[in-house]
């Protein structure tokens, strides 16, 4: 019960606080303001670094192993894994392109 008491007084206060953060300013602060897309979209491309970062890793763990069990094969697996890999590169660069888009 405790904690359901502390969790409502939580909600309440942040209820209460969140009309106030969202109030529009008045003079320097509603004119100039934070560039929030930029903001974002710094943060999109992190994501997507760090998400085509762990599944490079990824596909060239699967494609070595999968060369070392069957060398016979590695042709094939040679081919698929650069084709895999341009396909996860693009993700960043499709991030890439639309930030630069989205921030002027």
């Amino acid at each position: 019960m405790k904690k359901f008491a502390g969790m409502a007084v939580a909600l309440a206060g942040v209820l209460l606080v969140a009309p106030t953060v969202f109030a529009q300013g008045t003079g320097a602060a509603a004119s100039g303001g934070t560039n929030w897309v930029a903001i974002t979209a710094g943060f999109s491309m992190a994501i997507a670094s760090a998400g085509c970062g762990y599944a490079q890793g990824k596909a060239s763990a699967a494609a070595s192993e999968s060369m070392a069990r069957n060398p016979g094969a590695s042709g094939v697996i040679q081919n698929m894994l650069i084709l895999a890999l341009v396909l996860i590169e693009s993700m960043a660069l499709y991030t890439f392109a639309t930030m630069f888009i989205r921030v002027k």
